[in-house]
């Protein structure tokens, strides 16, 4: 029932309308004003006069003082401002250190007027608590008990699991918090049941929601709940079947027409993924254009653009598979105008070909500082976490076969591996030629070639070990493009699968918009599955979501576990060789997963030492070439971003200006989070 405050913030001496909830006879005299004692105080909820030595109302419990303030009530509001969403929370406390069982029902939509002449009583008396409504349980520690909600209870709300803690005595106010959004709930503890009233008790001072969110199309969820908690569903794990084969990520890289397209389509086309029809096909087309050579390449090579101009500009998806593996291959672009597109590929590898021209002059144009990719796509690949790389040194039929160009590319190239990082245990180095079938899938034809009694590539493949993957972790899926079907009204994230697992009906967070969005149907390898796992590639389609809310750049993620959003970062980070000094206030691009985004240089902490990591200068003015250092940057725009110790993927960054790569790193600490 409507009432007005005889006291605080909002009383107003010259207000003298009453809206009783009921109608009043013409011949009735309207209700007067009480004036009130001095040795009582008057309860503002249920209007009991109460003797002023008690600190909290005999009859609904509220406490003795000003709890009101101007942020929620005004002259024209009534005491029903606790409705949220036309929903009403009936709360019955048991005692101080008992469970506080919280219940949800729908309210009508709107008050309908008694009949003339009858008095309605006020049966629900609003209890002005402190109510905060929080992250999700467990993501504040109490002393005292907590309970949950049946899930579904408050589905029409945020369809939330909300946990009541009930804290010690303490503040006692009403006030909104900044980073997390009060829910104002109308709590019926007065509401009589079979003529008995249930009562608070004064201990009661502070009562906290701590909502979790699940289900809600807007979720803004807590981030406390340590992954260690999570524990996968059954259907998660993989099943393992006797001749199944793994999946491997596998990029193609390496300097601009080193070969990469031309050795990826004669791979698929030897091992029966590209028929002797298609083949033909693309000979016709090339020979038309005058470009009988690029045939295989045009396998990959779809555009118009691409075969007009002889280079790969995105990266070109393909299948196959070999003795132990389902390889998915990751065609990369290797001119320096499409390093981002390149990038694509390598944050999705699990594995790398680098493709090397042994021709004279071109494998030391791929080795050049300013203008070769060789050197910065070796880099960006294993600071992206690839450790196993096939060195294939192609082309070579140009040198004819010579065993003294092959060992003089493994001794320049391999001590540059060596300083990015690989091992020589990892790394491969196979001879061969795409153009002429040599070395590929079977032992080299070409006597010019027997001085090579290694592998062939098909070989060095299977000589991989297995990926991990993370199976038993929370959902992650960074956000490498994005279909949208207008017509439809459906939006499909496509990227590799991190960790975790989605099947069709799940729900799945999207972030950085902080919306639920259901799964509709999953497509991998060009073909509907019914599960993703960690390690697919795979088109998620998505339903109840508009399709702005996708982008790539984005993650998809468990609900109960978001993926941080940020702007201003500490970044470990090693200045490359060659590159220019980075500075305080320097303008970079920021490159983390799939985004890319404008940063500033806010801060160098410390200059480290590269070997040992240990700090040998405090707040250095820059930082040089093959120096390692500890800096915050400022973000122009905020990215999805995790620490690199909790997710790798997420946590792996790199640094570009004027179209090349100056700095590698990791993220060790999120300054300032987004909300």
């Amino acid at each position: 029932m409507p009432r007005k405050v005889n006291y605080g913030p909002d009383y107003d001496d010259n207000y003298d309308e009453y809206d009783y909830g009921y109608e009043v006879d013409e011949n009735e005299t309207p209700p007067q004003k009480e004036t009130i004692k001095h040795s009582v105080w008057r309860c503002s909820i249920c209007t009991y006069d109460n003797d002023e030595t008690m600190s909290s109302c005999d009859i609904c419990g509220v406490l003795h003082g000003p709890l009101l303030n101007n942020s929620i009530y005004d002259k024209k509001r009534t005491a029903n401002i606790f409705d949220l969403k036309s929903s009403r929370v009936s709360s019955t406390v048991v005692g101080r250190d008992e469970a506080v069982k919280v219940s949800s029902m729908r309210s009508d939509s709107s008050n309908q007027s008694t009949e003339k002449g009858k008095h309605n009583r006020l049966d629900e008396i609003n209890i002005l608590k402190n109510i905060e409504v929080g992250p999700p349980a467990g993501s504040r520690t109490s002393d005292n008990c907590s309970a949950s909600v049946q899930e579904g209870w408050l589905g029409h709300v945020d369809e939330s699991s909300v946990a009541v803690n009930l804290q010690s005595r303490g503040k006692s106010s009403l006030s909104l918090m900044p980073k997390e959004r009060n829910v104002m709930v109308d709590d019926s503890s007065s509401s009589r049941n079979g003529g008995e009233a249930n009562s608070l008790t004064s201990n009661l001072e502070n009562i906290s929601f701590a909502a979790k969110s699940r289900h809600s199309n807007d979720a803004k969820p807590g981030r406390a709940i340590s992954r260690a908690q999570y524990k996968p569903e059954k259907w998660m794990l993989p099943e393992k079947a006797e001749h199944s084969l793994t999946q491997l990520n596998l990029a193609i890289v390496g300097h601009v027409d080193s070969g990469k397209s031309t050795l990826s389509g004669r791979l698929l086309h030897l091992l029966g993924r590209i028929s002797q029809k298609e083949m033909h096909k693309y000979e016709k087309e090339a020979k038309l254009q005058g470009k009988g050579s690029f045939a295989y390449a045009w396998a990959l090579d779809e555009s118009a653009e691409e075969r007009e101009r002889g280079i790969t500009m995105t990266v070109a998806v393909a299948y196959f598979d070999s003795k132990r593996y389902h390889v998915v291959v990751l065609d990369s672009p290797g001119h320096k105008d499409f390093v981002p597109n390149m990038i694509t590929g390598a944050t999705q590898a699990d594995a790398s070909i680098l493709v090397i021209d042994a021709s004279i002059g071109s494998f030391e144009a791929g080795m050049d500082g300013t203008k070769g990719q060789t050197r910065e796509h070796a880099q960006l690949i294993r600071s992206f976490g690839v450790d196993q790389l096939i060195v294939a040194v192609n082309k070579m039929d140009a040198v004819d076969y010579s065993k003294e160009r092959f060992d003089l590319i493994i001794s320049q190239l391999g001590a540059f591996l060596r300083s990015c990082g690989f091992k020589d245990s990892s790394v491969s180095w196979i001879p061969l030629s795409a153009v002429e079938n040599q070395n590929l899938v079977s032992a080299p034809s070409d006597f010019r070639l027997s001085w090579y009694l290694g592998p062939n590539l098909l070989d060095a493949i299977d000589s991989f070990q297995p990926p991990t993957r993370e199976f038993s972790k929370p959902l992650i899926m960074p956000i490498c493009d994005v279909i949208k079907s207008p017509s439809q009204g459906q939006v499909s994230a496509c990227g590799k699968l991190e960790a975790g697992a989605v099947r069709s009906g799940s729900k799945v967070l999207v972030m950085p918009s902080a919306t639920i969005a259901t799964v509709r149907s999953l497509e991998r390898d060009s073909q509907a599955c019914p599960i993703g796992r960690a390690g697919d590639n795979i088109a998620v389609s998505l339903n109840g979501i508009d399709g702005n809310h996708v982008m790539a750049g984005g993650v998809l993620c468990h609900p109960d576990f978001p993926i941080a959003f940020a702007k201003h970062l500490e970044l470990k980070v090693l200045v490359l060789d060659g590159a220019t000094p980075i500075l305080i206030g320097s303008q970079l691009e920021f490159h983390i997963h799939h985004a890319k985004e404008a940063a500033r240089v806010a801060r160098i902490s410390f200059l480290l030492d590269s070997k040992t990591g240990k700090v040998v200068k405090k707040a250095p003015r820059c930082i040089l070439a093959k120096q390692s250092a500890v800096v915050e940057v400022i973000l122009q725009e905020a990215v999805c971003v995790e620490e690199f110790s909790k997710c790798k993927v997420l946590g792996r960054v790199f640094l570009r200006t004027l179209g090349r790569t100056v700095a590698v790193g990791i993220v060790t600490r999120i300054v300032e989070e987004q909300q």
